[in-house]
């Protein structure tokens, strides 16, 4: 079955960005947060990206406006019925998660498929207590969602053939290249990037060298696009916690155990860019 009309739940930074490329691709797209500001400035945000994309020359004002014309915000969920598949994207929390989909099983057609955009929770879990794990898949997009170009597709253990291969030409409808990762915490990507961005924090804590200088160390030494802690404070130093510990859960290895600076920040409330204050202030 191919998809024709798409929900998104969650309109922050993933979410929109996720909407954003639905719409640009030409689906129909629900885009669900649960008040009116966040849809609001989810939209707003979807818009002035495809502006800033028409101010440079990469797309035209006709995609642009057929891209916010397929776009409808809502803060009802029973807008998800019409979706062939709703895609998943609220904060890094298995019972927030569950929640979510439970909500949505009495609402949505018996053949809609779900995913959640999960950077690290386990698909098999959450599909488990859904009525329908064979239609159920992990669809991880990278932030920028409309830049980065990868999405990792993780198949639960009763996720069937049919809704992966529909899951995966959809990925490469949007123009990503669609990887198949595990059913593990952190699947390729994060198992691979959160040891080194931990031991990033622990190397300042060791006082191996500045933030700056670990930084430019990095970027010019290494050819890495930025330094570890500007892209932790653009992850979220939040989000980089909580995947670490239920990496650590998991793995019980001390290169998944977030260092207790990086605790004590998302204590303070120092999250990076999106609290204005993290490892530099914005």
């Amino acid at each position: 079955m191919a998809y024709q009309v798409i929900g998104v739940v969650g309109c922050g930074l993933m979410g929109s960005g996720i909407a954003q490329v639905s719409a640009q691709s030409g689906y129909r797209t629900f885009v669900h947060d649960v008040d009116e500001e966040t849809v609001r400035n989810g939209i707003r945000r979807i818009e002035d990206s495809l502006e800033t994309g028409v101010e440079r020359g990469k797309l035209s004002a006709v995609v642009k406006d057929s891209a916010m014309s397929n776009l409808i915000g809502t803060t009802g969920l029973e807008k998800m019925s019409e979706c062939d598949l709703v895609i998943e994207a609220v904060v890094e929390d298995l019972a927030a998660k569950q929640k979510v989909f439970s909500a949505l099983e009495s609402i949505v057609a018996k053949e809609t498929v779900f995913a959640s955009n999960t950077s690290s929770l386990c698909i098999a879990e959450m599909a488990a207590t859904t009525s329908r794990p064979d239609r159920f898949i992990g669809l991880h997009f990278f932030s920028p969602v409309p830049v980065m170009k990868l999405v990792e597709v993780v198949r639960g253990l009763a996720t069937s053939d049919e809704t992966y291969d529909h899951v995966v030409a959809f990925s490469e409808s949007l123009g990503k290249e669609p990887v198949t990762a595990p059913d593990r915490p952190g699947f390729i990507a994060n198992r691979l990037l959160i040891p080194y961005l931990l031991d990033a924090v622990r190397a300042y804590e060791g006082g191996v060298g500045t933030i700056e200088d670990i930084d430019q160390t990095m970027s010019l030494g290494c050819g890495h696009p930025m330094g570890p802690f500007k892209l932790l404070d653009f992850i979220g130093l939040d989000t980089t916690y909580y995947i670490a510990k239920i990496m650590y859960d998991e793995y019980r290895t001390s290169n998944y155990a977030p260092p207790p600076l990086l605790k004590r920040m998302v204590l303070a409330g120092r999250l990076g860019r999106k609290s204005g204050h993290g490892f530099y202030k914005y």
